[in-house]
């Protein structure tokens, strides 16, 4: 993996939690002062988007990964939770947009191919996110293609559940396919839904490297003290 814009990637601190930030946290009225406020401590900005038959939210469009772009230079993460018919016009939109990575399903297996041929010949780095109930041996044959392997720890979609009790041995899992998927270069395992405080230091030993923080971060009664707490972890 040598395109350019993949380069952030491996720069992303190893030695500490890398800070994702969800944006569907955001004060969504007043987006651009809020990550503005939370800029400081943000290694990459996660963007949801979802099209309702996926995953039961609607969220994200491409005029607002735009939007971000012009405000932020931090990378974006678009986790694309779309239809298998509609996936490959959407990493298309989200690219133009200026997405520096997107993720899309491994449920959408049917297209996966096809839609990581698309990002790289986009030159934009790939991800994949597992659904909470699909086994993680079944990422295996498309890891070496990765940039960022995501497990759901939640149901999809849905705010504010709790962590499913298997979410920490499906890291180990996925960590192990990562370390022998030979692999030249860096793959980042990340863990999203169901982070708490009593949950992270958990999918922290558990092997995540970064951890989607909603509203945990984007809450939080000091951020700089939140942050301190989980880059120590």
């Amino acid at each position: 993996m040598t395109d350019a814009r993949k380069n952030w990637i491996a720069n992303l601190p190893k030695d500490r939690l890398i800070g994702e930030f969800s944006v569907w946290s955001a004060d969504l009225l007043r987006l651009a002062d809020d990550l503005s406020r939370v800029d400081p401590y943000v290694d990459v900005l996660h963007i949801d988007v979802a099209d309702g038959h996926f995953a039961p939210a609607m969220l994200f469009f491409p005029d607002l990964v735009a939007g971000i772009r012009k405000i932020s230079a931090r990378p974006i993460h678009v986790h694309l939770m779309v239809a298998d018919n509609i996936l490959l016009s959407q990493i298309e939109q989200f690219a133009d947009a200026g997405s520096d990575l997107i993720s899309i399903h491994l449920e959408n297996e049917a297209v996966a191919d096809a839609a990581l041929d698309l990002l790289e010949r986009r030159g934009v780095a790939a991800g994949m996110v597992l659904k909470v109930e699909t086994p993680v041996s079944q990422v295996g044959k498309y890891v070496a293609r990765l940039n960022f392997l995501t497990l759901l720890g939640t149901a999809i979609g849905v705010k504010g559940q709790g962590l499913d009790e298997r979410a920490s041995d499906r890291l180990v899992e996925a960590k192990r396919l990562i370390d022998t998927s030979g692999a030249t270069h860096r793959i980042v395992l990340a863990a999203d839904g169901g982070i708490r405080e009593h949950t992270v230091p958990l999918l922290r030993q558990a092997g995540a490297e970064t951890v989607v923080l909603g509203s945990l971060a984007f809450n939080a009664p000091s951020l700089q003290q939140r942050m301190a707490w989980l880059h120590a972890l």
